[in-house]
């Protein structure tokens, strides 16, 4: 009877080392059991972790810390090939290995690279933002310190302004949405049209009457003009023509600042008028508490609060929409208050500063009536203005420097210092793309500066600034 074993079977070729076609095993041919096989298929000739017991996915190729005691598995000395495959695993992976690489990347042998579980001796604490920078362990790369931005020190642009009073009091500067510049200078207003240079004088109030004031609608098209008899006019500028005279103050008007539709006009008779320019009336309220002149007079972005600043009494008023009292009394400042600001980024953040006695910008909490800091600046603060672009505010100053500081909000860390004005820089505006400022003074200068940086890029330079040079006359 034939045998069915040997049956078909074909007989191996010479060489049967290099046979990779499986063949039917005989009878004789020994059965080599699981545990074998599948000591095989691991590095069975490493020793575990010296560490805690670390468990690995059985998908990882390197098992030089796998637990075999949790499989029940013994382990032979027999060599299998798993360390010339994790060779060509790691060579096939990152390249051969170099001893440049190994000092850049740490990497050894007998590290698990891709272990579902892993021992670190590295500091979890350097991850805490509670951490110094002194207590980095080695190794650790400091990040750069981010450094301030650079501003200009020189103005770009100056234009003599013959006949700018030297008076603390006054507010003879302002710029309009339109990118249109205002000058009180003596008894007549120039506009100045910062894209194309071009002077136009819109009024002469005569040899009785001079500019104290002046401030532009929210729309750039009227501009207010206070005179030193107490009247405030309303100009149409694109006409050049007067569209109302309003009255109601004994003495000159210093101070304006408008509300949408509201015009609030501050006096050297210690009252403060609210003109509705849609009613018949001169004023539709009057606002009293100041012991001395207004000459600080600020709306808050959100047109719910006036902030008001006396110049004899040092006090620093704010006013609801509906008040004739104000609902906020601050006296911390011990000389007069005209530079007033509020924050375009923080509803119901002030800032104020004081006079030549009292040199401090202050800065105070609306919402909650309290006093937040204070910084000594060395010398008269004269304006203050906000960056809308950024959480930043610029000051100037007269006696005893007369510089322009950039400051940023809150660490009130000095940006900039700008000096260039030989007398009192008395009046500030910002330009409507928020970049450029302008500066006057008692020096009968117009001074442009690029302090702040633009919404977008921080490096995108004004129109104003690339466009216009040298020294020229605003009249």
């Amino acid at each position: 009877m034939e045998d069915p074993t040997a049956s078909n079977v074909t007989p191996p070729p010479s060489n049967s080392s290099t046979n990779i076609n499986p063949t039917t095993p005989s009878m004789n041919t020994p059965i080599i059991s699981l545990e074998s096989r599948i000591n095989r298929l691991i590095n069975a000739n490493q020793s575990p972790s010296p560490s805690r017991s670390i468990y690995s996915d059985r998908f990882i190729p390197s098992r030089s810390g796998s637990n075999y005691a949790l499989f029940d598995l013994a382990k032979d000395g027999r060599e299998d090939g798993a360390g010339s495959y994790a060779t060509l695993l790691r060579a096939a992976m990152f390249g051969p290995e170099t001893p440049e690489k190994r000092d850049i990347t740490g990497f050894s042998t007998s590290r698990n690279i891709f272990r579902f579980k892993t021992e670190t001796n590295r500091r979890t604490d350097l991850f805490s933002p509670f951490v110094s920078d002194d207590d980095d362990g080695p190794g650790v790369s400091q990040s750069p310190i981010k450094k301030l931005r650079k501003v200009s020190r020189s103005p770009h642009k100056v234009l003599d302004a013959p006949a700018l009073q030297d008076d603390f009091y006054l507010n003879l500067v302002d710029w309009s949405a339109q990118n249109v510049l205002a000058v009180g200078l003596g008894n007549c207003v120039y506009l100045w049209n910062a894209c194309s240079s071009k002077v136009t004088k819109l009024c002469d109030l005569g040899a009785d009457e001079s500019v104290c004031s002046v401030g532009w609608a929210f729309r750039g098209t009227h501009l207010a003009v206070g005179t030193s008899t107490g009247k405030v006019q309303i100009w149409d500028a694109a006409r050049c023509k007067r569209t109302r005279t309003m009255e109601g103050h004994s003495l000159r008007v210093g101070a304006l600042a408008w509300s949408s539709s509201v015009l609030s006009s501050g006096s050297r008779d210690e009252s403060i008028l609210q003109r509705d320019i849609r009613c018949q009336e001169d004023h539709v309220s009057k606002l009293t508490g100041h012991k001395s002149e207004v000459c600080g007079l600020k709306w808050s972005h959100d047109n719910r609060e006036l902030a008001s600043g006396g110049g004899s009494d040092n006090l620093l008023f704010v006013w609801n929409q509906h008040s004739t009292q104000p609902v906020l009394k601050c006296s911390e400042h011990t000389a007069a208050v005209k530079a007033i600001a509020w924050s375009p980024h923080v509803h119901g953040l002030l800032a104020s500063g004081g006079g030549t006695a009292d040199r401090c910008i202050r800065f105070w909490n609306t919402t909650k009536n309290t006093h937040l800091s204070s910084i000594d600046t060395c010398s008269q603060v004269c304006n203050l203005a906000w960056s809308k672009n950024v959480n930043e505010l610029v000051s100037t100053h007269g006696y005893s420097q007369n510089q322009i500081i950039v400051w940023k909000y809150p660490t009130m860390s000095k940006i900039a210092t700008l000096t260039g004005h030989t007398h009192r820089v008395l009046y500030l505006a910002v330009s409507p793309d928020g970049q450029t400022i302008v500066t006057g003074a008692g020096d009968e200068t117009l001074r442009f500066w690029n302090v702040f940086p633009s919404p977008k890029s921080q490096n995108t330079d004004s129109d104003i600034g690339s466009t216009f040079f040298g020294r020229t006359t605003i009249r």
